[in-house]
């Protein structure tokens, strides 16, 4: 049975969802403010994390922000909000996918079911740790080094400084990066995605010229070129 955590002051909404995910093999605990949610994920250990972001009190994106320092733990947001830059910030506080409301619960089903199984492939794939002349990746903590000193890094950002050090001397296009992000929509990205990259470049001191460790392709996309070290 995989366990799920719903935050949603939709009492009605939250409930017709229970029924329905329960057909799935899904059993949903629900709660109705932030608060609550945070005291109840902190017991209850489950595999993923359903978030609406209007929510009385702390907003989803503070709870998304909240359990981000602590957790990799899936994250989907539900969100009735149509501006593109409110759903960016959910995906770079760390959340995996979003869903606008309101939505088809059989789309639900298969977000949750794509986000389990992109998680599930990417455990079974992990090397453990990636190192790198100045920059370690631990892959199974989800955690980034740079020069013995910890990176602190949203869940977004690791994943694509993952994907670029997976490839390392491999031109990624832009679109490729979008493909490999797990839950991500490419027409919002599109429009963030060097800004992402430029964030992921301050926190790991990869500003100067040349680059040490993500080179741009003028046009195109990026590639990482520092040198790997093989155990």
């Amino acid at each position: 049975m995989i366990k799920i955590l719903l935050i949603d002051d939709d009492y009605r909404h939250s409930e017709l969802l229970k029924n329905y995910l329960s057909r799935y093999g899904m059993k949903l605990d629900c709660l109705s403010d932030a608060e609550k949610g945070l005291k109840r994920f902190k017991i209850s250990d489950p595999d993923l994390l359903l978030l609406d972001v209007m929510l009385p009190g702390k907003n989803g994106f503070d709870v998304c922000a909240e359990i981000r320092k602590t957790s990799n733990i899936p994250i989907i947001m539900l969100t009735a909000r149509g501006d593109v830059s409110d759903r960016i910030s959910g995906l770079e506080l760390g959340a995996d996918d979003y869903i606008g409301k309101p939505f088809e619960p059989r789309e639900l089903v298969a977000r949750i079911q794509s986000v389990l199984r992109r998680v599930d492939q990417e455990v079974k794939s992990s090397d453990g740790v990636l190192k790198f002349d100045g920059l370690t990746l631990d892959t199974n903590s989800r955690t980034a080094e740079v020069d013995g000193q910890s990176v602190d890094l949203t869940s977004m950002e690791y994943e694509l400084l993952f994907i670029l050090a997976k490839n390392t001397g491999k031109k990624m296009h832009r679109d490729e990066l979008l493909s490999k992000l797990r839950g991500i929509n490419a027409t919002i990205l599109t429009r963030s995605i060097d800004i992402m990259v430029s964030r992921v470049r301050n926190k790991i001191g990869d500003k100067a010229k040349p680059a040490r460790f993500i080179q741009t392709i003028w046009g195109s996309g990026y590639i990482f070129v520092a040198k790997e070290i093989k155990a």
